[in-house]
């Protein structure tokens, strides 16, 4: 049967049908790829709550999302003795009466009789159920309408209108075939037909899928901010960070606060570059200094700073998985130091990056080398270079193709065939494993015959037969100025390590359904980086020189709850690590880790897999796992209790030979130590309330009966270390502000 397409339908544009009149139409049957596949995906069959999951629905599985055309088909015509379709009577096919409802369907009724679904998919049927051809109209672009808009006002409404650009050149209408999903439901909520409707203000970013392609439309909800104009037009602007960040802020009415004391912004920069605090001394010294200047040596000073190694390495050794849960003590000091030296050396992120992809030779002398010893399999090292490079989590795909993103089985089996013929063999001391390229292997593709062609995730494919070491090609598209995810990668990391939050949140989770909150600025500071030649260090200077990281965190009226576009400072709390050794500092009382010298910091271990209740309590990762999620920086009440009646903080104060010891034998007085302790843990003087307070507390304490001398001291030192603890149990302690 041929049945008549009528003006009213949307596959004539992208066929060429410029319908006007009824007199216009003609003859074109549906296509199993670009009409049917739409109709299950557009009807949730193919969801991965329905017959999309893994597993499939009652016997009956779908590719998800509907990328796999050819398999889908298979299932649909052939499968369940042909039940599915029925050619001669397409009203009697299982997929219409369950999806319409006349017999049983757990998923309920998808359409109705009267429905173009329901036409499509049966006059389809009818017309012969032709499957999927190679000539086929594929689509190239999505592109959606508009995609930037600003709207005002609680329940005001946009239409989206969304255009399908496939490889014949062609356009099609697809708005009523897509989905849509609101990032923010806060902000705007966005129903099947693509309709916005605000709910609140701020920003939303609106995905729409279609085939295999996504586009995102951004949704501006401007803030109601009196005073916002102002303040951003008074705002300092020292780089281009702060031009986005404020185009940003004026899109959206929202005030910027104003600058950190200088107190706020030394203690911000010294844990945020380098994991400890100034010490009184240099607090005193950089509050008293009154050169215009001062910021701008401080952050250069901290970037040659021995502790700036200590620091980057962690969170390198962090995003690398070191630890003697896989790795055997030698190798965990090979690879700790192999990291060590690149951040010492301040050697490029590309090249830091092709250097652990291509790694080969003795894990003892090449420490690179052991991160094909934590990931062994393929598959597991196509998962931890995409995270830990490219910030994209694909392990989805290993199943099935990717829910969330564009990429496939395909996608997927190719990346991990680039590793397929890494080898590994036992060295000849303790701990070591050789590691070597091979000219043979490949990896099986799940669901099809044949070998996956190696390549990477969007990159150029390599020949199954192409001699030399496969991960060379890889590391040369990782590291392309044109892969356009490598920069932006690393970007998003360094920017959430100072900025509280990254650009695109979670870090790990670069997919275009995720957008920036600011993408002009993220995508700037990519650029930036690439142009000066992946050089951390420059992009370090870039951010902290910015008035966006040195703006208070004190909010003003309007953007108190703003927590996405960097208005003012985001509290947040010290890492476990940094935490601890702060303690340690200011009690001045090291904290001994089993089996490592007294005296060394918790940044400074090699190794997670170091015995602490206190770096457990507070959320270190176990490096079990590529993602910045085994970190948590989240209070709980073991926290809280182990502040309070922990051994940790108690046994330090009450330690033989603590600062508080040193105070009292260098007789100092109760207002010299009130100084001290509040330089030492918070980086400022004590305001005067605080200081007669404080003052007058520890006067009475030491005046207290006792019997003698020695009494009294003990009650002195007693009332020091119920203050000290009080200042090292407070909010202001805990956070960076």
């Amino acid at each position: 049967m041929i049945r008549i397409l009528s003006i009213g339908l949307c596959l004539g544009n992208w066929l060429g049908i410029a319908s006007q009149s009824l007199a216009e139409q003609q003859s074109v049957p549906w296509s199993f790829r670009n009409d049917v596949q739409v109709v299950f995906t557009k009807s949730g069959c193919n969801m991965g709550a329905c017959h999309g999951a893994q597993a499939g629905k009652k016997g009956f599985k779908l590719a998800l999302r509907g990328y796999d055309h050819d398999a889908d088909y298979n299932t649909i015509t052939r499968q369940a003795r042909g039940r599915r379709v029925n050619l001669s009577d397409p009203g009697r096919s299982l997929i219409l009466l369950k999806a319409t409802g006349a017999i049983p369907h757990g998923g309920g009724t998808r359409f109705d009789t009267d429905s173009l679904e329901y036409r499509i998919v049966s006059e389809w049927i009818a017309d012969g159920a032709s499957g999927p051809r190679a000539d086929d109209p594929t689509i190239t672009r999505l592109d959606i309408d508009p995609s930037q808009v600003s709207l005002k006002s609680n329940g005001e409404q946009r239409k989206l209108t969304v255009r399908a650009t496939y490889n014949n050149g062609r356009t099609r209408d697809v708005t009523q075939w897509a989905k849509f999903t609101s990032t923010q439901v806060g902000v705007v909520s966005v129903d099947d037909d693509g309709i916005v409707t605000v709910t609140g203000r701020g920003e939303a970013a609106v995905t729409v899928w279609f085939g295999s392609k996504v586009a995102v439309a951004a949704i501006s909800v401007p803030f109601d901010s009196p005073a916002a104009r102002q303040a951003i037009a008074n705002s300092t602007r020292v780089n281009f960070v702060d031009d986005l960040v404020l185009d940003k802020l004026q899109r959206l009415n929202l005030a910027p606060s104003g600058p950190a004391t200088d107190a706020e912004f030394l203690r911000r920069a010294y844990l945020d570059t380098i994991g400890v605090l100034p010490t009184g001394d240099e607090a005193r010294t950089f509050l008293a200094d009154n050169a215009p200047d001062k910021r701008v040596k401080l952050v250069d000073a901290l970037l040659v700073r021995p502790e700036f190694v200590d620091y980057w390495s962690y969170k390198w050794c962090d995003l690398l998985l070191v630890s003697s849960k896989k790795l055997k003590g030698p190798a965990v000091w090979a690879f700790y130091n192999w990291i060590r030296g690149a951040v010492e050396a301040n050697v490029p992120w590309d090249q830091f990056a092709r250097s652990v992809v291509t790694a080969s030779g003795s894990t003892i002398e090449n420490g690179a080398a052991n991160y094909f010893v934590l990931h062994k399999d393929p598959k597991l090292l196509n998962e931890a270079t995409t995270v830990t490079f490219l910030g994209l989590s694909i392990g989805c795909a290993q199943c099935h193709d990717h829910p969330l993103e564009r990429w496939t089985l395909d996608d997927y089996y190719g990346m991990a065939n680039l590793f397929s013929r890494v080898r590994m063999k036992d060295g000849a001391t303790d701990g070591e494993v050789i590691v070597f390229p091979v000219n043979d292997g490949n990896i099986k593709h799940p669901t099809r015959l044949g070998t996956p062609a190696p390549r990477p995730l969007d990159g150029q494919p390599l020949g199954v037969d192409s001699p030399g070491d496969r991960r060379e090609h890889l590391a040369k598209w990782l590291t392309s100025e044109d892969n356009p995810y490598f920069a932006r990668a690393i970007v998003n990391r360094v920017w959430a390590n100072y900025m509280g939050r990254g650009l695109v949140e979670m870090v790990d989770d670069l997919r275009v359904t995720n957008p920036a909150s600011n993408e002009v600025l993220l995508s700037a500071l990519a650029d930036d980086l690439r142009k000066h030649g992946y050089d951390l260090k420059h992009l370090i200077r870039t951010i902290m020189a910015s008035a966006a990281y040195q703006r208070s965190a004190e909010t003003v009226s309007g953007n108190e709850a703003d927590d996405r576009f960097y208005s003012h400072y985001l509290v947040k709390r010290m890492s476990a690590e940094v935490l601890l050794d702060a303690i340690s500092q200011v009690t001045g009382v090291p904290t001994e880790f089993p089996d490592y010298p007294k005296g060394l910091r918790a940044l400074q271990l090699p190794d997670a897999n170091v015995n602490s209740y206190f770096l457990n309590a507070f959320g270190r990762p176990a490096r079990e796992f590529t993602c910045e999620c085994e970190r948590t920086d989240e209070s709980n009440v073991t926290q809280t209790l182990h502040l309070s009646n922990g051994k940790t903080l108690n046994d330090k104060l009450k330690a033989t030979g603590s600062a508080i010891d040193k105070w009292l034998t260098d007789k100092q007085t109760d207002a010299e130590i009130i100084d001290r302790l509040f330089l030492a843990a918070l980086s400022r003087f004590p305001t005067d309330a605080e200081k007669t307070s404080l003052t007058a507390a520890l006067a009475e304490a030491a005046t207290a009966p006792a019997d003698d001398d020695k009494a009294r001291e003990a009650n002195r030192h007693a009332a020091l270390e119920d203050l000290a603890w009080a200042i090292l149990t407070s909010k202001e302690f805990l956070f960076v502000h």
